[in-house]
Order: C-alpha cells, then sequence, then structure tokens
C-alpha cells in the first residue's frame, strides 16, 4: 500500500503554504489563484489577492460576477515553474494567499461598496499588498476609498477604453462613473495620474493626463511607458486595469469591447516596463466569461496580476 506521504501532491490550495510552487496538474486539483493556499487569517502575508465578484453597475453586458473564478482557472497554468519574463518563482519570495471572494450583501448597492472597502481595508490593515480580481469597474471605487485612507492620495494609473468620468449624481453606482467620484472625493492625485489606452470620448477628463490608443500606438512600447513613468513620477499610486484596454481580438469576453485596443503582447509589456514605480495595490476588471471563447480573456487577465505579483517579489527581493 502507497503511504500517504509518497502520494503526489495535490489541492495546494488547501494543503500548502503560503510560499513555493505548487504541483498540481494543470488540469485538476483546487482552484485558487496560482494555487495559493485559501485562507481568512492573513497575518504575516506580504500579498492578499482575492475576488469582487461584482457587476450590477454595468451599463452594457452583464457577467463580471463570474470573472474572479475564470481568472483563477486560467491563473492554473502559471504555478509550479518559473515565470516569465522574471524567471523566478514569485512565491519563493512572497507569502501570499488567496483569500476568497468578497461577501456582497444583495439587494443593496450601497451596502456593496460598503462591504468592499471595509473588508479590503481589513486585509491593508495586515500590511498585505491586496491584488483584486473583479467585477465590473465600480469596484475600483471603494479599493480606492480603502488604499487612500491607509496610504494617502494616490496617483491612478488605468489602462481602459474608457475613461469613466461620466456622472451618475452623488452616490451614484456606475461602473462608468468611478473616476468622477473619486475625483470629487480628493482620492486621487490628478497631476499624477494617467489613463491608458482610451479610445472612446467621455465629458470631461478630470485634469488626468491621457495617452489615447492612437497615441500609444504612435509612442509603441517604450514610448507609452516612459510617458506613464514621468507622469507618475516617485510618488505612490494604485493601478486598475479595465480588461477592454486590449482590443476584442484579446480580450472579447467583456462588457463593452471597443476595437482598436492593445494586444496582450504590448500591455504586459507595457506592466513590465513600469514594474518599479511604487504601486501600492492593484485591481483586473471587468471580465466577463459567458463573452469569452477557451478563456482568451481570462488567461489575459491572470497573466497581467502575474506579471504584477512578479514586480512585487522583485520589489521584495531587492
Amino acid at each position: 500500500m502507497t503511504e500517504a506521504s509518497d502520494k503526489p501532491p495535490i489541492d495546494h490550495a488547501f494543503t500548502g503554504d503560503r510560499r513555493g510552487g505548487a504541483a498540481d496538474p494543470t488540469y485538476a486539483g483546487a482552484l485558487s489563484f496560482m494555487r495559493r493556499r485559501y485562507g481568512k487569517d492573513v497575518a504575516g502575508s506580504d500579498l492578499v489577492i482575492w475576488g469582487v465578484p461584482f457587476d450590477l453597475s454595468v451599463t452594457n453586458r452583464p457577467g463580471t460576477r463570474f470573472g474572479p473564478q475564470a481568472i483563477r482557472r486560467a491563473s492554473a497554468i502559471f504555478d509550479g515553474d518559473p515565470q516569465y519574463p522574471s524567471g523566478i518563482d514569485p512565491f519563493a519570495r512572497l507569502a501570499a494567499v488567496d483569500y476568497g471572494d468578497c461577501a456582497l450583501p444583495r439587494g443593496d448597492l450601497g451596502a456593496c461598496a460598503r462591504a468592499i472597502e471595509t473588508e479590503a481595508a481589513g486585509i491593508l490593515a495586515s500590511g498585505a499588498h491586496l491584488v483584486t480580481l473583479g467585477g465590473d469597474h465600480f469596484i475600483t471605487l471603494p479599493l480606492l476609498r480603502a488604499h487612500v485612507a491607509r496610504h494617502g492620495k494616490l496617483a491612478l494609473i488605468q489602462f481602459d477604453a474608457h475613461q469613466d468620468t461620466w456622472d451618475d449624481g452623488p452616490g451614484g453606482i456606475g461602473h462608468g462613473s468611478f473616476v468622477l467620484e473619486a475625483v470629487r472625493e480628493g482620492l486621487i492625485d490628478v497631476e499624477r495620474s494617467v489613463q491608458v489606452g482610451i479610445r472612446t470620448v467621455a465629458p470631461r477628463d478630470c485634469g488626468i493626463a491621457v495617452i489615447d490608443a492612437y497615441e500609444a500606438q504612435e509612442l509603441g512600447v517604450a514610448g507609452t511607458a516612459r510617458r506613464i513613468r514621468e507622469r507618475v513620477g516617485e510618488g505612490a499610486a494604485y493601478l486598475t486595469f479595465d480588461i477592454d484596454a486590449l482590443d476584442p481580438a484579446f480580450a472579447p469576453g467583456t462588457g463593452t469591447p471597443v476595437s482598436g485596443g492593445f494586444t496582450a503582447d504590448q500591455a504586459l509589456r507595457i506592466l513590465w516596463a513600469i514594474r518599479d514605480l511604487d504601486i501600492r495595490g492593484m485591481d483586473v476588471v471587468e471580465v466577463s466569461p459567458p463573452y469569452d471563447h477557451a478563456d482568451i480573456t481570462a488567461v489575459a487577465a491572470s497573466s497581467i496580476a502575474q506579471h504584477h505579483i512578479q514586480a512585487l517579489a522583485l520589489k521584495k527581493a531587492g
């Protein structure tokens, strides 16, 4: 009889610790983000990943409530190997947990916002860096409130097809108005903030610099990264990545797709080129699996989060 200790390890999400890669087969085992151990006790963690399955403020196609599940599923292909392009196992340097998903009340949108902010604040109080899997783009507003309460006013680095500066009125809840509301609340340092990949027309820019899609294509990866770095400077920032920043060829599974966006390669290279900026938290949002094909969008979203985590690990080593 085979002893239990001789069995191949599996279900790292339950049996592993906070460090090191997993050996689960890609096609099997419990699915957490990159097979991180699930846990609500975040004390001592460098990194916490969680999901916010919310899509009640979309203006077009819903489905982003299923985004965190899809991103976790797509991330299973990464863990257990050295990661590209850093060549390291980030979890040899970062103690990380998958916190699971935010508990959201039903039928009260205002209470949903408060729940996201409160739970995020509790995680941040541990000193951990928070990576959030969305969820529609409204969730960035309560996330910003929690991050700013801990770190002070932050520059916003926003990859998006839309500026999200429409007006839903004070206290309104919309995935296209979170930037305007964040500016009204004084959460964003507009003089250091930048929106990248924009290819729609919004009613206002709120003083935030815009690198639109055509300009980004003209600048190229290096030029776009340089413009972001010049704008943000050395101060603290928050990174939000709406998956519709990518062209629909690379992210069909989203609620408001707009042609003419970044390729996945371009976006990942820009993120890698700004990896040393002082980013205090990040989210990747607007993944809508009902409109996805072969997990194309979920794979792109998990790659974006994975690149950010590699950058954190390199800073930890430094």
